[in-house]
């Protein structure tokens, strides 16, 4: 590529070793600039990674929960803050009924970026809501984390004189034994046990509440789908719901604390509560060595409860807020937080969890009634139909 000649003044370049010097220094030039824009690319992907997982003030979120699922959440957010993302993230839970926490979203509470009720019955409403308020879409993401039923919870000894006179448990039941002249009197001859007390949350407040009055519904009519207008504006319906509710005590926005003052106050507070599954698992020993055993009954007509996950589209939440609350998502769907979910009375909502095993409270209460299948499982109703439900229902209730 040099050429030497005698005449001239020194070694000269051919025109083919132009070239290659050319390309030589454009390549030189071309890895300069690649080498500074991915460093350049690297520090960015670190600063975004650092304003999330590390290098400053950790990430807050809020999360709006039903008391239901306290003792679990409880637990998983000390073992997520031992982990290398949960030292970065702080989160802080709010105990709320299901349907106070969607009134809370919607009037505007910034200390929210995650709610999490204890089904999706409620959520068309508030999607609803949110949209005529805020003009979009309230969820950016979301998952059922664990699932549990309805049941009743009643003290044994009483259920055994419950059984003798009503054959079986359900709110029809429920309601003759509100009504029988003289209490328990009438109904099993103890007149030592004074009224028969039956209790379930506020229906405008909590889920289970809720829950209660919609399938009083299905099972007034007798059916598991398409619940109607109609059907709950029935006056038949109507007259029969208002005399349940009237004989019910209790209405608190909190089916944990329902259960806590059951197992604490004894037959006392109430005889029989409607309640989550997993809130009565969650309480069965601790209400042995107090009171005696609690009874689990299962109603014929029943629900799933998914506990949801909704990661919210507030303008308050930062996008680092919305990844945070992402990754304790997917940190509370692995495998042994989920397992851990069972001892508080959970079914998981990862399918790769067992229900059933040696250990499992779904074997150590059989003796309680605790079982893993249901008899007939309803749909949630359509929004229509369940404000209109609730809506009646505060009707019947006045001062409530």
């Amino acid at each position: 590529m040099i050429a030497i000649n005698s005449s001239s003044d020194g070694p000269k370049l051919t025109p083919i070793g132009r070239v290659f010097v050319f390309l030589f220094i454009a390549a030189c030039i071309a890895g300069a600039y690649y080498m500074f824009v991915g460093k350049k690319s690297l520090q960015a992907t670190k600063d975004a990674a650092t304003s999330l997982l590390g290098g400053g003030p950790p990430v807050e979120i809020g999360i709006a929960y039903g008391t239901e699922k306290q003792r679990w959440l409880e637990w998983a957010v000390t073992e997520f803050a031992k982990t290398s993302d949960g030292k970065h993230i702080k989160v802080n839970l709010i105990p709320m009924g299901s349907l106070e926490g969607a009134h809370a979203l919607l009037s505007g509470d910034q200390r929210i970026n995650v709610w999490s009720p204890a089904s999706a019955a409620y959520k068309d409403i508030f999607v609803q809501e949110w949209q005529v308020k805020y003009n979009n879409d309230p969820i950016v993401r979301e998952e059922p984390i664990a699932l549990t039923p309805m049941v009743f919870v009643v003290w044994d000894e009483r259920y055994q004189a419950f059984i003798q006179k009503y054959k079986t448990m359900s709110l029809q039941t429920v309601d003759q034994a509100l009504q029988a002249k003289g209490g328990w009197d009438g109904i099993a001859n103890h007149p030592e046990w004074g009224l028969f007390k039956f209790g379930h949350t506020h229906p405008n407040q909590s889920n289970s509440g809720l829950m209660t009055i919609v399938l009083a519904a299905y099972s007034y009519h007798h059916k598991t789908k398409d619940l109607t207008l109609k059907d709950v504006l029935d006056p038949g319906f109507q007259q029969w719901l208002e005399e349940l509710e009237r004989g019910a005590s209790g209405m608190s926005n909190s089916t944990g604390n329902m259960m806590k003052e059951m197992v604490l106050k004894g037959p006392s507070s109430y005889d029989a509560l409607f309640v989550y599954e997993s809130v009565a698992i969650d309480y069965l020993r601790n209400a042995e060595g107090r009171w005696g055993q609690l009874r689990v009954v299962y109603p014929e007509y029943n629900a799933w409860n998914d506990n949801p996950y909704y990661i919210v589209n507030a303008s308050w939440s930062t996008p680092d807020q919305r990844k945070a609350a992402d990754v304790f998502l997917n940190f509370l769907l692995t495998e042994p937080i989920q397992k851990e979910s069972l001892t508080h009375g959970f079914r998981p909502a990862n399918p790769s969890v067992p229900v059933k095993f040696a250990g499992s409270p779904f074997e150590l209460f059989a003796g309680n009634g605790i079982q893993v299948d249901l008899q007939k499982v309803c749909e949630p109703p359509k929004a229509e139909v369940v404000n209109n439900l609730l809506a009646s229902w505060q009707r019947t209730q006045g001062n409530r």
